[in-house]
């Protein structure tokens, strides 16, 4: 297949009907508005999921250059002049067609990797050492969903000899379709452990349903001595037609790996092929790691790779980033850091990373040459050099000598250097002001320390904030409402700690329908920063009446006084039909108008001066099932007073009382619209919940310690035996409360639990790390997936909020996107 198609051949391989020109051309294709590969020859698919619409996008796309577009509806010709659209039944399935038709013409070697575990380490270390034998494609980053497999198929054409493709599936059924555009000729299954469970009856069903992945393949590699529900993973192939190719530690298997020097680092390996022995050394020693290298060396062992040429590859093996960090700068500026990596298909992702820092303007990339692309330089950085173009990056910093050779592709906002050293002798930092910066480079660049001088904060405590996880939150409260209930999230206080403008941008992309935030300050940031979505503040003085007005932000009006001052502030400001929130009380008696006050109300609002764009009420105690009658109790008084103001502000005005815990616990009661707070967050208690923040540090300092010794403050750590102390750079003036101390509570360091030893100090905490073995600049969660911030809030005696909104802005925020 060629790498660019007419429309009208699309159409005849998804079974579309085109509006429009049929000839058009189509060589890239492109599902999220915000990431767009470019203009020409892009087709965007409207893909519709079960909490968006990608239809709802094609206007956007269109204002941005774009006049090709697959969708399930039919087009707008009189919005849309000269776009050219392929009308299909179901646009992702449309998509996997195509993908698979790209696939039944690639001539190459398909590997296909699918597992609980180290699918994407293996899949990024075949393609490290695999390309420097021949050219070789891969998934970009975890593109392994039934969106992403065609995504990343799409990426196959005759410049490559062989592809490295992930698979992964959260539903049974899925994997059947993945195969059927997959069609891999080698398998790889990693390590089958307890990830994305929650679908599946069993690990067994779990493990029948990934294989299915491999019905068709030649031949398929796996760990032989790996037990799933008590069984080995031969009892599962006998249905399967591929030959096996097991490998094991001990069992008998066609490749068995053992360690006649245990112990040693780095850790050589023996491998016993049919009676014939080759030693390997292993670069990464933990045990996960010692796993999947083992799944690597077998697997270029099945392609024909002779193996001194295997274990000399392996020298160069590099630790895998699998995430892109978001880092305040300094000078007002955001860094979005990829400091490992440099390749084309990551370079495309990384942008459009950037290009969503919708707060600054002004945008900068900082790149080295790009390696592992398979391309003739001259192909190589004319493409780079259009991408750049494209995104409209206003400055431009190469690095290396491949990319400065081809000087004459870039546009003329364009600075190159010989290296990292030289790039940091020249470079004044004072030209990224309020700057968003790309930093991306190959890791032999050690663009870490350009990251290190940019950043504005180089505290080593930090607390990441997982976005795709606060998606998925998102949308696991989505899944418990009707499709018209609206949603409202509240991002004040910081977004309970996380960021107020990264997180709000987030959520404008997904389309939530409402902002809530507590004071108007923190609404103007948001306008600021570029946030469209309408605002709610909760707690509005009367003083910042004129400061709402102004930003276009609407308030909570929730007494009389409030209210006649509003009238007042609108009338002199010639603003009519200003949105407003009534708020009721309902029986939790903080805020609110009563029942009492509804016939003056009725009356002040009759005038149609302002527009009441909602009406709620706040639930006291959702969360307590011993307190159910009074809840029901507030929805019965809501219920009657709302009704009664709604005969004046009519059937457009929405309703709402639920928050996290009422839409989970009392789904009956979501009306017109619902308000997500902490459970955005990962707490909650809904099963489908994911912690989004991870709060870490490092060690600092580790010192031997004998026993009858003390630690700290006032003596309070008493050394019952010989032990070592570990030293952290964070304290109660990072948010560690000091009850943690002197034993209270255990922080997760090295795959162990240690415990605190004497008290909390303000910026130090100490640990008692005998036996686990860690050392001087380990990471230590504080909290996270391994010490749950629920368990840190009970142990203090308070609540999760009080954890997450108590951590300081000192502390570096760090948003993570896989």
């Amino acid at each position: 297949m060629s790498e660019s198609l007419h429309l009208h051949q699309i159409a005849t391989v998804t079974g579309g009907k085109i509006y429009g020109d049929p000839d058009r051309l189509v060589s890239q294709i492109a599902t999220d508005s915000r990431s767009l590969p470019g203009i020409d020859k892009v087709l965007f698919v409207a893909i519709r999921g079960d909490h968006h619409d990608g239809n709802s996008y094609i206007p956007d796309v269109y204002k941005q250059g774009v006049q090709s577009f697959l969708t399930d509806k039919e087009p707008a010709f009189s919005e849309l002049p000269g776009a050219t659209f392929c009308v299909v039944n179901d646009t992702l399935s449309a998509l996997q067609k195509l993908a698979g038709a790209r696939r039944n013409s690639f001539s190459g070697v398909v590997m296909a990797i699918t597992g609980s575990n180290g699918k994407t380490i293996v899949k990024e270390w075949i393609y490290q050492l695999l390309q420097h034998e021949m050219s070789v494609v891969r998934s970009p980053r975890s593109y392994n969903s039934q969106l992403g497999v065609p995504l990343s198929l799409w990426q196959l054409t005759d410049r490559y000899r062989a592809a490295v493709i992930e698979a992964g599936i959260s539903l049974p059924g899925e994997m059947e379709k993945l195969e059927r555009i997959i069609r891999p000729d080698l398998g790889i299954l990693t390590n089958i452990g307890p990830a994305h469970r929650e679908n599946f009856d069993s690990a067994s069903q779990k493990l029948t349903e990934k294989l299915k992945l491999f019905r068709n393949c030649r031949k398929l590699i796996y760990r032989a001595d790996l037990l799933v529900d008590g069984k080995g993973i031969a009892s599962f192939l006998r249905e399967l037609e591929c030959e096996p190719i097991s490998w094991s530690y001990s069992e008998e298997a066609a490749y068995t790996y053992t360690f006649p020097e245990p112990g040693l680092e780095p850790e050589v390996v023996d491998l016993n092929r049919q009676g014939q022995h080759s030693k390997f050394v292993l670069p990464f020693t933990d045990e996960a790691s010692v796993e999947n290298q083992l799944h690597v060396i077998t697997a270029l062992s099945e392609l024909g790779m002779e193996h001194g040429k295997i274990n000399q590859l392996l020298a160069g093996l590099e630790p895998v980033e699998m995430r892109l960090e978001t880092l305040k700068g300094i000078y007002g500026s955001t860094l979005v850091n990829d400091v490992y990596n440099s390749d084309l298909t990551g370079l495309s992702v990384a942008l459009n990373v950037l290009i969503q820092q919708k707060k600054h303007s002004k945008k900068a990339v900082i790149l080295s040459d790009v390696f592992q692309s398979g391309m003739d330089h001259g192909v190589l950085y004319g493409e780079v050099a259009e991408l750049l173009k494209f995104k409209a990056i206003d400055r431009i910093y190469c690095i290396g000598k491949n990319i400065s050779e081809q000087w004459s592709r870039f546009p003329e906002n364009t600075r190159f250097y010989s290296d990292t050293g030289n790039f940091l002798q020249e470079f004044d930092p004072r030209e990224i002001e309020d700057f968003a910066v790309l930093i991306k480079g190959a890791r032999k660049f050690h663009f870490e320390e350009i990251t290190r001088i940019l950043q504005m904060q180089v505290h080593k405590t930090v607390l990441e904030i997982n976005m795709n996880e606060m998606v998925g939150n998102l949308n696991y409260f989505r899944s418990l409402l009707k499709p018209s209930t609206k949603v409202m999230v509240m991002v004040k206080a910081l977004s309970y700690g996380s960021g107020a403008h990264e997180i709000a941008e987030s959520l404008q992309h997904e389309q939530v329908d409402y902002l809530a935030v507590a004071f108007p300050d923190e609404g103007v940031r948001l306008r600021m920063s570029g946030v469209q979505l309408p605002v709610m503040v909760m707690n509005a003085d009367m003083d910042d009446y004129r400061t709402l007005l102004e930003n276009h932000l609407e308030p909570e009006i929730y007494s009389r006084e409030g209210l006649e001052r509003f009238l007042r502030e609108c009338n002199y400001m010639g603003v009519l039909g200003q949105p407003v929130h009534i708020k009721l009380d309902t029986g939790m008696h903080r805020l609110g108008f009563e029942a009492g006050d509804v016939s003056w109300l009725k009356e002040k609002l009759s005038t149609g001066e302002i527009l009441v764009r909602s009406i709620f009420t706040h639930l006291a105690a959702s969360e307590d099932p011993s307190l159910d009658d009074f809840t029901r109790q507030q929805v019965d008084e809501f219920t009657k007073m709302a009704g009664q103001m709604k005969e004046i502000t009519g059937e457009g005005t929405l309703l709402h009382m639920l928050n996290s815990a009422g839409i989970e616990r009392f789904p009956e009661y979501q009306m017109d619209m619902v308000r997500v707070g902490i459970g955005l967050y990962g707490q909650g208690l809904g099963k489908g919940l994911e912690p989004v923040s991870t709060f870490r540090t490092i060690i600092s300092q580790i010192r031997r310690v004998k026993s009858g010794e003390t630690i700290g403050y006032g003596r309070s750590g008493k050394v019952k035996r010989d032990s070592l102390i570990a030293t952290l750079p964070v304290g109660y003036a990072d948010g560690i409360n000091r009850h943690l101390g002197n034993g209270n509570y255990s922080f997760y360091v090295n795959g162990s639990y240690a415990p605190t030893i004497g008290h909390i100090c303000m910026d130090m905490t100490m640990l008692d790390i005998t036996g686990t073995g860690a050392t001087i600049g380990d990471h230590v969660e504080l909290f996270g997936r391994n010490c749950p911030v629920s368990e840190m809030a009970e142990q203090v005696g308070t609540i999760v909020y009080e954890v997450l909104t108590g951590i300081p802005e000192r502390v570096k925020r760090v948003y993570i996107r896989e």
